[in-house]
């Protein structure tokens, strides 16, 4: 996208070069090392003795130099005018960014000082400045910028990772310790690197994005494609000692894509040094009623004159001031008998202490001894006003303890009734609070039983209370306003707080169990009390599901017995009967004296008394006699032929001859229906008419219910011997008026002129 940009711009360029120049940098390369050293880094200062010159760069670039003199023209460039330290030809950093600067051949080296310093390896096409200095003041610094070539806006991933890189290399000239990198990122120890300033917009990971500059339009002072804000290298340095400056750059890997390092004319300050500035915004203020010492003693004859906020401070001619409120304070260091003055500013503010709230701790005694354990830790948020910003509180016995209380949640007043918080803000400034610890001399009176039915339909001796509504109204009834309860299962859970019950708890013991109520009023325990929680089991007698019927449809009452409180049935009724005449099911539930309740459910279902429809029978077949009765109806009914005895099948076998009344009872109490008379016929195996008035006869019993039955007796020859009259005696065994003899006889019988049953018998004499 860079390359296409600068195409286009080429002919804009070309057309209006003369009347633009002055958009950008101007470079001159012929400056010598002393020159660059001392007429623009140090501009001639009184406080910077500077000596042993030396610059190294492009030796074979055809009398161009990779470094320079610089100045801004009329650009908007940060600096007016400086150093450049190049891995290119100098002349060449000049803007527009119309171009990539990939200068310097492979024979022109790296720098191994510069590879340890930054931790880079393969350097390439270094260029060092390099000078000796003797500081009279304990502090030195210089600005600059970092510019590069790789600053790209469309690098792709595997471009992230070079980096070329620089160094500020500072050790005393007698080398007793190695070089010291002041090009860091400020308050670390990382070196200045691409990878290390990169601002977003690109694929290549961002990093200390404050101090990042931009990546670069065409149109800017420098042909570099992006740089950092302007930047501070410094140090503290001993006063007198010699120091060695080596001052470095470098392409890494290969020599594409230089960079550049512009220094600020006049900024190596030889100065004095206050710190760091103490600012509320970088986490590091003075805390409120702290003092801070600026010390800028420097061995010498040196005159020291104090300022704040630009006004002299009177008085103060010391090389320490003591700080006891915010303020700019500058310090002006005077070597006598030169015109040297060092200067340093700092800004110093201060942050108030957290403000915190005194508070006590009200604890139950459980021996009333005056002694109890506490949690401190309960009024934490009181102390702190749920000031998340703070830190934790810390418990102490006495304020100068070195040793804080070990276990502030389980705490024991053995010695002292007053403790104190300590809590810090998120700039380490520190207040206490006091918390003084009370004992509750408060005295619960007894507590009635809570009484709780049975009544989650499992008689046992167990179930759920709602600790909240069915004990707190009548514990909390005639204390102060605004306290809580909170229930355990012991009586040391309560004291300590701990393991509390759900106020949703189904009791532990059968029946009956004693749980501990603590009243408490915020942190503090207001006092603590059994309390006895009991479970009353209703169970009435016949309280089972029980199952009636409505007979033929008439109205049915069903009732419990009238020993209740109340009663209600499902229907609405609300006494201890009702009506019913259609089926389904219906419930009352009763009430006792102790509110508990019992639900009893009636099953309604429809039943009748049978009708009997017809009556069919065998008979004239001896033992195989049978009675089936055939019936209607809606209920579940039993049967029986002599009123007596019932069966659940209509059908009754073995039947001797008789007469029989068929009944059909409904078991569900329906009643019987109307009885039906019937008859099962038979006919005599044998007969004796010898006259002893027994079985002298042979004849068909029951036979005049029958009227116009017929019957005829046979020889074994087929010969009619007489007719029987079915409503008299009989046969006598006679044949026109003479015994016959012993023998078999056949008969023969037409009944209800629509049924013939024949057989046989035997005449014994």
């Amino acid at each position: 996208m860079k390359i296409i940009q600068k195409s286009l711009y080429l002919i804009f360029l070309i057309c209006l070069s003369w009347s633009i120049n002055g958009q950008y940098i101007q470079v001159n390369d012929t400056y010598t090392a002393q020159q660059l050293v001392q007429n623009v880094l140090v501009g001639n200062s009184p406080c910077a003795n500077v000596s042993n010159f030396s610059v190294s760069g492009d030796a074979l670039s055809g009398g161009q130099n990779s470094y320079g003199y610089f100045n801004a023209g009329t650009s908007n460039f940060p600096f007016t005018e400086g150093i450049v330290l190049s891995t290119g030809k100098a002349t060449y950093v000049v803007g527009p960014n119309n171009s990539i600067l990939s200068q310097g051949g492979t024979s022109w080296l790296g720098d191994s000082d510069l590879e340890l310093a930054v931790g880079i390896s393969n350097s390439i096409n270094a260029t060092a400045l390099e000078f000796d200095f003797i500081p009279i003041t304990n502090k030195i610094s210089f600005d600059y910028i970092f510019s590069s070539e790789q600053y790209l806006l469309n690098a792709t991933n595997s471009q992230c990772n070079y980096t070329d890189g620089f160094a500020f290399l500072l050790k005393p000239v007698d080398n007793s310790s190695p070089y010291q990198n002041l090009a860091i990122v400020p308050g670390t120890n990382i070196p200045v690197k691409i990878n290390t300033v990169r601002g977003t917009g690109s694929v290549c990971p961002p990093a200390n994005q404050t101090y990042f500059d931009a990546f670069n339009g065409t149109n800017h002072p420098t042909n570099f494609n992006g740089q950092t804000v302007i930047m501070k290298a410094e140090a503290n340095v001993i006063p007198g000692r010699p120091y060695h400056i080596k001052l470095v750059i470098a392409d890494q890997g290969n020599n594409l894509y230089d960079s550049a390092i512009f220094l600020g004319a006049n900024s190596f300050n030889v100065g004095a040094n206050l710190g760091s500035d103490k600012l509320l915004a970088t986490n590091n203020p003075i805390c409120e009623g702290d003092t801070y010492d600026l010390d800028v003693t420097i061995p010498g004859l040196y005159t020291y004159k104090w300022f704040k906020n630009n006004s002299e401070i009177l008085g103060q001619s010391n090389s320490i001031y003591t700080v006891r409120d915010s303020g700019t304070y500058r310090v002006e260091i005077t070597l006598i008998g030169t015109s040297c003055v060092a200067t340093d500013e700092v800004i110093i503010e201060y942050s108030a202490k957290p403000s915190l709230t005194n508070t006590r701790l009200i604890q139950c005694d459980d021996d009333n001894d005056r002694v109890a354990t506490f949690d401190l830790t309960k009024v934490n948020s009181i102390i702190t006003g749920n000031n998340s910003q703070l830190s934790n509180v810390v418990y102490f016995e006495n304020i100068n303890d070195v040793n804080p209380i070990a276990n502030p949640m389980s705490y024991r007043n053995t010695t002292t009734n007053t403790v104190y918080g300590r809590v810090s803000n998120s700039f380490g400034c520190v207040a206490f609070a006091t918390v003084t610890l009370q004992i509750s001399n408060q005295v619960i009176g007894p507590q009635n039983s809570i009484l709780k039915c049975d009544g989650d339909g499992n008689l046992d001796g167990f179930t759920l209370f709602n600790l909240n509504i069915d004990a707190t109204p009548q514990i909390i009834s005639g204390l102060p306003s605004g306290l809580i309860v909170e229930y355990y299962l012991t009586y040391n859970d309560a004291l300590a707080q701990q393991n509390p019950l759900s106020n949703n708890y189904t009791n532990s013991t059968i029946n009956e169990q004693i749980i501990f109520a603590r009243i408490v009023n915020g942190p503090d325990c207001y006092g603590i009390t059994p309390i006895k929680l009991k479970v009353i089991a209703f169970s009435p007698a016949n309280f089972e599901d029980e199952n009636v019927y409505i007979c033929n449809g008439n109205p049915k009452r069903i009732a419990v017995p009238n020993i209740f409180s109340s009663y209600q049935w499902s229907n609405g009724d609300s006494t201890n009967y009702t009506s019913i005449v259609t089926a389904g099911n219906y419930t009352i539930t009763v009430t006792n004296a102790s509110g508990c309740q019992a639900t009893k459910k009636f099953i309604a279902m429809n039943s009748g008394t049978a009708t009997i429809t017809s009556v069919d029978i065998v008979d004239f077949s001896g033992n195989e006699n049978s009675i089936v009765i055939n019936y209607s109806g809606i209920g579940a009914y039993e049967f029986s032929i002599d009123g007596v005895h019932y069966q659940n099948s209509p059908q009754f076998y073995d039947v001797l001859e008789g007469s029989y009344l068929i009944y059909i009872r409904d078991t569900n109490g329906c009643g019987i229906a109307t009885p039906t008379k019937v008859f099962v016929l038979d006919y005599p195996r044998f007969f004796t008419p010898n006259g002893d008035s027994y079985n002298d006869f042979w004849t068909i019993k029951n036979s005049s219910k029958y009227p116009n039955m017929i019957i005829y007796i046979y020889n074994k020859y087929g010969k009619l011997i007489t007719q029987v009259n079915p409503r008299g005696n009989g046969w006598d065994g006679t044949y026109n008026g003479q015994q016959i003899p012993a023998d078999d006889y056949w008969f023969s019988i037409l009944l209800n002129n629509d049924r013939i049953i024949k057989g046989h018998f035997a005449l014994l004499r």
